[in-house]
């Protein structure tokens, strides 16, 4: 019966002494990317386009239910026009695929990583991170809201920061109706 309440005993002091002295890293979260949707739309003079673009893989990190980083991968060979169908739709997949804009067989994938997180309210979060399109990463800042195991956020994307030239009037000069403007959105509703 001794010998019993001793290793009792000692197990809970090494348990006590265990689990002080071990620090947590957080919770992370994987994104449950069959559930999770991005939405893209990108304006030119003449009107706008719209469509959808897959999450590769990601996650985002909490701390005591508190987001505290993340990141994510675009898979950018699933960029999808949604408001054209045929043969519309078929030539701008694939010009919105080729080097004129995204590179795709170049740059198969875009990358966002979280480097700062800040409340900003109830459930919502001031991020900054680092995006990398083509190859080249910029600073980027945005909202997310966290609602259970859901989240949304707006990106406001400026392509030109990105040597997505085709139609851009930061390059090129008389454009006139056929110029696009750098920026796009990013509609996301994440599932995680």
């Amino acid at each position: 019966m001794k010998n019993i309440i001793k290793t009792l005993a000692l197990s809970t002091v090494v348990a006590f002494f265990t689990l002080s002295f071990t620090t947590i890293d957080g919770d992370k979260k994987e994104i449950k990317t069959d559930k999770s949707k991005v939405v893209w739309k990108g304006y030119k003079v003449t009107g706008s386009h719209e469509g959808t673009i897959n999450i590769k893989s990601g996650f985002l990190n909490f701390e005591a239910d508190k987001l505290v980083g993340g990141e994510f991968v675009i898979d950018m060979a699933t960029i999808n026009a949604t408001d054209l169908e045929g043969n519309w739709k078929a030539k701008l997949d694939g010009h919105l695929k080729s080097d004129d804009f995204f590179g795709v067989a170049t740059y198969p994938t875009a990358t966002l990583v979280f480097t700062k997180v800040e409340a900003s309210g109830k459930n919502a979060y001031s991020v900054t991170g680092d995006l990398t399109i083509k190859g080249k990463t910029n600073p980027i800042s945005f909202t997310i809201s966290v609602y259970g195991s859901k989240a949304t956020a707006n990106l406001k994307i400026d392509r030109s920061k990105y040597d997505v030239r085709y139609g851009s009037t930061s390059f090129f000069d008389n454009l006139q109706d056929k110029a696009i403007y750098d920026e796009f959105d990013l509609v996301t509703d994440i599932e995680f």
